[in-house]
């Protein structure tokens, strides 16, 4: 894959800052939520200029529950969140979570039926999948280069291992506050009053702004760089957070805003041609819902504050350089920056 090589990864946590006082799971990744299992399909063709994928996160608890506790929160809503109506109407999630790109949005969620109702051992009369997007046009040439087998990969692939970030699944064309960004991830573990819980999430990064990150504002354009992605007002991030707790549908739809409103720490601009959508889910499901008090939700909005911070800087340091055919360049943010 000529023009994206940079070295091994750079996370956040080896250049010796952390961000908040919670430590993080084993893997600093939503997989370390007991039950979350991703899966990945990452599509590059450097001579047709194709840089996209899909991304799915799936709740084992589906398997037998049939649907997990889930809250949703559009902060704009510029894009295209597949589901989203019945997700917020029901508080409940029925399928794995897929994320792509804006104009493959549609096949994957079909796909994902197809998927689902071939591993179903009762007859599905009605099934509401949910699919966020990004828009990667600006690196990506091919508009739906994601399939059915694409889809399937993802989701039959997805395990509780370390997340691939930056240019992988659904954030592989994804630029972010003028660099190359893509799938961040990133948890806490949390001192909960009945117990520890664990909060992870994961982050398909493509927002505009200017980047925010160890207590200054950092351009490409101070650092001799082009901006990457579109010069108006656009780009889109979709946040989903998972955790061990079957909390309600309220509270959860109030710790999925948390995630969305995040973004603003690294410096989302949340502008009129961004779609920004948040959702949390439980991946662990009981027969009554808890209902974490108002000191133990504060730990939760805490611990998924710092985690998408974390999340969004971890994918800009991840994220390798691409340059397409047609003469763009998204670079990646230079190490430097942070181990200077």
């Amino acid at each position: 894959m000529a023009g994206h090589g940079r070295g091994r990864a750079l996370r956040l946590r080896e250049t010796g800052r952390t961000v908040g006082r919670m430590a993080p799971g084993p893997l600093n990744a939503v997989t370390d939520v007991p039950g979350l299992l991703v899966g990945q399909t990452t599509l590059v063709d450097d001579e047709r200029g194709v840089y996209s994928g899909v991304t799915a996160l799936v709740p084992v608890a589906l398997e037998e529950a049939g649907a997990v506790p889930a809250g949703f929160h559009m902060v704009n809503g510029y894009g295209k969140f597949v589901g989203a109506t019945q997700l917020t109407e029901l508080a409940e999630l029925e399928t794995p979570v897929l994320l792509t790109s804006t104009l493959s949005a549609f096949r994957a969620a079909d796909a994902m039926v197809g998927w689902v109702l071939g591993r179903a051992t009762t007859p599905v009369t009605s099934l509401n999948p949910v699919v966020g997007e990004i828009n990667d046009s600006w690196l990506s040439a091919e508009r739906r280069p994601v399939t059915e087998a694409h889809v399937r990969a993802a989701l039959e692939g997805a395990d509780p291992g370390p997340v691939a970030m930056g240019n992988a699944g659904g954030g592989t064309g994804a630029c972010a506050l003028g660099f190359k960004a893509g799938i961040g991830s990133a948890s806490r573990l949390v001192p909960l009053e009945g117990g520890p819980a664990t909060v992870g999430v994961l982050v398909q990064a493509n927002m505009d702004g200017d980047l925010r990150v160890a207590g200054r504002t950092v351009l490409p354009e101070e650092l001799g760089l082009a901006r990457a992605g579109y010069t108006s007002a656009r780009g889109s991030c979709v946040v989903v957070v998972a955790l061990d707790v079957p909390c309600t549908g309220r509270q959860l739809e109030r710790i999925a805003a948390r995630g969305v409103l995040a973004l603003g720490r690294v410096g989302a601009a949340f502008s009129h041609g961004s779609g920004d959508y948040g959702l949390a889910l439980s991946a662990r499901v009981a027969e009554a819902p808890v209902v974490l008090s108002p000191a133990d939700l504060n730990l939760v909005f805490t611990a998924v504050l710092d985690s998408v911070e974390e999340a969004v800087v971890d994918a800009l340091l991840a994220a390798r350089t691409v340059r397409t055919p047609g003469g763009r360049t998204a670079h990646a943010l230079p190490h430097s920056v942070l181990l200077g």
